[in-house]
C-alpha cells in the first residue's frame, strides 16, 4: 500500500508531523474503524476520521435524522431530515473525502450481531447514548480483542476513555475493562435522556473530535493514550481533568474467578 500524489497533498499537514509522517498516514489508510452511533458524538468523530484518511469507516445507527438532531449532529443537514443517519453520514463522508470507504450498518447493535459487526474492524468508537449499548459494545470488543474508544455526554459535561481490556499493561497486570470503571448502570430513570435534560451542542463537537484524535493516536501509536484514565470535561468552568482507574478483579470479563468487591 502506498499514498497517491493527491493523498500526499491532502494529508501533507499530517505527513510533516514527526509523530505521524508517511508511515503513520499509511496506517490510517489501512485502518478499519467502526463508529457506533451517528449522533452527537459520532457526527464529529466520523467527520474528523474521514478527513484524517481512515481507509474504511463503518457506521452503525438505526435512527433517522430529525430536526432536533441538527443542533449538535453536524454531519447531517436540514435536507437530510427523515433520511437514515447512516445514509446521510455516508454522503457527508463522500463529499469530504471520497477516498474513504464507508460501510453502512442501518441496525441497532444488539446481542445477536455485536460480535460479528465489531469483529470486522480494528478500532471501535462508541458514541451511543445509553448504558445498555455501551456495556454491550465494550463486552463485544473484549471478546473480539478490539480496542474501544468510548465517550459519554451530559448537559454540560463529558467523559472519554480508551479500553484495551483484552491486553495487559507493561507491568503485566490486566488492563481495566469498562465494567471496572462502571460496574453497573445507574438505576432506571436516574439519568434523564437528552430530550429531557438538554445538551450543549458545541460540547458534542469537542468530545467527538477528541474521540477521533484518540482513535488516530491508537492507530498511529504516538503519545500517551487514555487506557486506565478517564478524561472529564466540565464546559461550565472550562476544566479538563483526568482520573486514573484500575482493573477490578471482581469484574466479570477478565476478573479473577470467585473474586468479590469486598
Amino acid at each position: 500500500m502506498s499514498l497517491t500524489h493527491d493523498e500526499i497533498d491532502r494529508y501533507s499537514r499530517h505527513i510533516v508531523l514527526s509523530d505521524v509522517g508517511g508511515p503513520g498516514q499509511l496506517k490510517l489508510k489501512a485502518a478499519r474503524v467502526l463508529v457506533v452511533g451517528a449522533g452527537g458524538l459520532g457526527a464529529p468523530a466520523i467527520q474528523y476520521l474521514a478527513a484524517a484518511g481512515i481507509g474504511t469507516l463503518g457506521i452503525v445507527d438505526d435512527d433517522v435524522v430529525s430536526l432536533s438532531n441538527l443542533q449538535r449532529q453536524v454531519i447531517h443537514g436540514t435536507p437530510d431530515i427523515g433520511r437514515r443517519k447512516v445514509d446521510s453520514a455516508a454522503d457527508a463522508v463522500s463529499r469530504l473525502n471520497p477516498g474513504v470507504s464507508v460501510l453502512r450498518h442501518p441496525e441497532r447493535l444488539g446481542a445477536a450481531n455485536a460480535r460479528q459487526v465489531v469483529g470486522d474492524y480494528d478500532v471501535v468508537v462508541d458514541g451511543s447514548d445509553n448504558f445498555a449499548t455501551r456495556y454491550l459494545t465494550s463486552d463485544a470488543c473484549f471478546h473480539a480483542g478490539k480496542p474501544l474508544v468510548t465517550g459519554a455526554l451530559g448537559q454540560f459535561d463529558g467523559t472519554l476513555t480508551t479500553i484495551r481490556a483484552h491486553e495487559r499493561a507493561a507491568d503485566g497486570s490486566p488492563n481495566p475493562t469498562y465494567r471496572c470503571l462502571f460496574p453497573a448502570p445507574p438505576p432506571e430513570g436516574a439519568v434523564p435522556s437528552c430530550a429531557e435534560a438538554g445538551i450543549l451542542g458545541a460540547l458534542a463537537g469537542v468530545l467527538g473530535s477528541l474521540m477521533a484524535m484518540e482513535v488516530m493516536r491508537e492507530i498511529v501509536g504516538f503519545g500517551d493514550g487514555l487506557v486506565g484514565r478517564l478524561l472529564m470535561i466540565d464546559a461550565r468552568s472550562m476544566r479538563f481533568d483526568t482520573i486514573r482507574y484500575r482493573w477490578d478483579p471482581a469484574n466479570p470479563l477478565n476478573g479473577t474467578p470467585h473474586s468479590s468487591a469486598g
